[in-house]
C-alpha cells in the first residue's frame, strides 16, 4: 500500500499593508506564487480557507505559536550564536517597522524574499517579506 503524502501545515500570521492581521494555518504557501490559502484560527469547522493575495500583504510570518509572547521585548540585534544561512539584512517597511535578520534568498527586483529574524527568541521563525511593502532593504 502506498503512503499518502500530506503537505506540511504551517502556522502563519498574514500581515497586510493596511494593518490587518490574520492568524491561521496554511499548507500551500509557495514564494513563487501570488496567493495562498489560510484557514483562520477562529474559523468554524467546515469553513473553507481564505484566499490571500501576496500583493496585499506586508509579509507572511511563520511563527512558533499563534498567540505569541506579549512579554517578549523585540531585539534587533544579531546574537553571536545566530548561524542562520544567508547574508545579514536590514528591512525597513513602509509602516516604519524595522526587521534585522539573515536572508538566504534576497535579490533586488524580486517580489519577495525570506528573512530569519536576528532575534532568536522572537516568535517568528522566518518571514516572507513582500518587497513592495518595504521602504528600504540593505545588506549589512
Amino acid at each position: 500500500m502506498a503512503t499518502r503524502y500530506a503537505p506540511p501545515i504551517d502556522r502563519v500570521i498574514a500581515r497586510y499593508q493596511d494593518g490587518l492581521i490574520l492568524k491561521g494555518h496554511t499548507t500551500d504557501f509557495l514564494p513563487a506564487r501570488d496567493r495562498f490559502h489560510l484557514l483562520g484560527v477562529d474559523s468554524c469547522p467546515g469553513t473553507p480557507p481564505r484566499e490571500i493575495l501576496l500583493t496585499d500583504l506586508k509579509g507572511v510570518f511563520f511563527v512558533r505559536n499563534l498567540d505569541g509572547n506579549p512579554a517578549h521585548l523585540k531585539r534587533n540585534t544579531f546574537e553571536p550564536t545566530n548561524v542562520s544561512p544567508g547574508r545579514r539584512i536590514r528591512v525597513l517597511f513602509k509602516d516604519g517597522e524595522l526587521l534585522l535578520g539573515m536572508s538566504p534568498s534576497y535579490r533586488r527586483g524580486q517580489a519577495g524574499f525570506f528573512v530569519t529574524p536576528a532575534d532568536q527568541r522572537s516568535n517568528n521563525e522566518r518571514c516572507f517579506v513582500v518587497a513592495a511593502a518595504t521602504q528600504e532593504v540593505s545588506l549589512l
